[in-house]
């Protein structure tokens, strides 16, 4: 018998009928490229939209947390809690604020003159301050009880002012610096080591959150110093051209830290090799105050005398960002929130700002088609982040008057320091002058 071939249709609803009628219609696509022969061209214009949009939506500026009756000196990250945050300022008071209320939930008299240093205890439960009083006090991190007083509880009196603190990540262990940098434990009243270097005195002490046993600290004879608690001696110390105003490591990669400079530059060491920074990074137009890093790792945020914070990449030589408002005066702290969402200043004028770490970013809950356009644009801009228009536009920023001509001046002050050099090694014996790298001009010596 002879058999007959039948071809039957079979399409199955799922693919192509709509759930409900709200949902949009699925279309059927066919991805074969010939078909599509402008797809770079839709993708190039989809990309520039993308960027334009992007700052027009870029409103990094979320809120100003005042109080404070004098300028904030110095904040602490809270260890375990991402709402909380404590500052302290320059006429000795401590505030503790909320940070989704965003008001002030706590306020003490800690010190004669200015909050030199705090940090929170890894436990989350206490922390520390130092002042120009002489002291150290241990706080409980919550409010006393109605009709109690505010007490601390522990004080150390010093010999000499200390200028910073900072906390052993595990350990019942904390550093100080002052005239020296001291080692001590919790339950003492006295170090349990001291390091000197010759040196008169230092301005800001760190522990590596990775090696939790090293330390590096700032010195006022323009030195970065290494130290190993282990040891009894300091490890070794670099001499930069300028003297560094604090640090702040590399949470990711252990050996990396990134210190804030008098000479407007920062500059990203490796530990194990400092006869030259990994990166040094420059837009600054003045000293640059603090420096504290994402924790990612990726980036660090940096804070100025010039009056703005700028974002760096953790390799790149020039910012990726910087803000700065009409009111806000000399950037004295920064700080990085531990959520990598946002970004905490404390500047001269007694008031703290909250910035988005992205500045387009839409904050709150994003719906699933919302979350796959932004991945969508953010991928586009990559895809195309060097053509010349979308770059243009990336990377534009409107800065305030006296901030570009100072930018502009240093431009044409530096160019002519190049060229005087150029000439004087056009005309002098060959190898007289030898050419040095940007790396090479700001290390005196590596002292082990």
């Amino acid at each position: 018998s002879h058999q007959m071939k039948v071809k039957v249709l079979s399409r199955n609803p799922d693919d192509y009928v709509r759930e409900t009628k709200l949902d949009i219609q699925r279309v059927p696509r066919n991805y074969d490229p010939t078909l599509h022969p402008f797809e770079v061209s839709r993708e190039y214009t989809r990309a520039l939209n993308a960027t334009k949009l992007e700052r027009v939506f870029a409103k990094p500026f979320l809120a100003s947390l005042d109080g404070h009756r004098d300028g904030v000196n110095c904040m602490a990250k809270h260890t375990k809690s991402l709402s909380t945050l404590l500052s302290g300022s320059c006429d000795g008071q401590v505030k503790v604020w909320n940070l989704t209320k965003r008001e002030c939930v706590r306020t003490l008299q800690a010190h004669e003159g200015f909050v030199r240093g705090m940090v929170v205890r890894s436990c989350g439960t206490s922390f520390f301050t130092v002042g120009d009083d002489k002291t150290i006090k241990h706080w409980k991190m919550e409010a006393p009880g109605y009709g109690e007083e505010e007490e601390p509880l522990n004080t150390i009196l010093g010999k000499t002012v200390f200028t910073g603190l900072d906390h052993h990540q595990k350990d019942a262990v904390f550093a100080t610096c002052g005239q020296q940098v001291d080692i001590w434990d919790e339950r003492r009243s006295s170090p349990i080591r001291s390091f000197t270097w010759g040196v008169d005195s230092f301005s800001a002490v760190r522990f590596n959150p990775v090696e939790t046993e090293l330390l590096a600290s700032c010195a006022s004879d323009r030195s970065i110093v290494l130290y190993d608690m282990r040891e009894s001696a300091p490890l070794k110390k670099v001499i930069m051209t300028m003297r560094s105003n604090t640090l702040c490591w590399n949470p990711m990669e252990a050996y990396y830290f990134t210190c804030s400079n008098e000479d407007y530059n920062l500059y990203t060491y490796d530990m194990r090799y400092l006869d030259q920074p990994v990166t040094v990074h420059m837009d600054h137009v003045s000293a640059v105050l603090d420096v504290d890093y994402s924790p990612t790792g990726k980036e660090f945020v940096s804070a100025s005398f010039d009056k703005t914070i700028r974002i760096f990449p953790k390799d790149g030589g020039h910012s990726r960002e910087v803000y700065h408002t009409k009111r806000m005066q000399h950037v004295i702290c920064i700080k990085w929130s531990a959520d990598n969402k946002y970004i905490l200043s404390g500047s001269d004028e007694m008031n703290i700002r909250l910035w988005k770490a992205n500045a387009a970013e839409k904050l709150g809950v994003l719906a699933p088609r919302e979350r796959q356009a932004t991945n969508y644009s953010q991928k586009l801009k990559e895809k195309f982040q060097h053509h010349p228009q979308i770059r243009r536009i990336a990377h534009h920023r409107h800065l305030p008057k006296s901030l570009y001509h100072q930018t502009k001046e240093l431009r044409v002050m530096k160019e002519a320091r190049r060229k005087k050099e150029r000439n004087v090694r056009k005309h002098s014996r060959p190898g007289s002058v030898p050419l040095l790298s940007e790396k090479e001009k700001h290390v005196v010596t590596v002292v082990k």
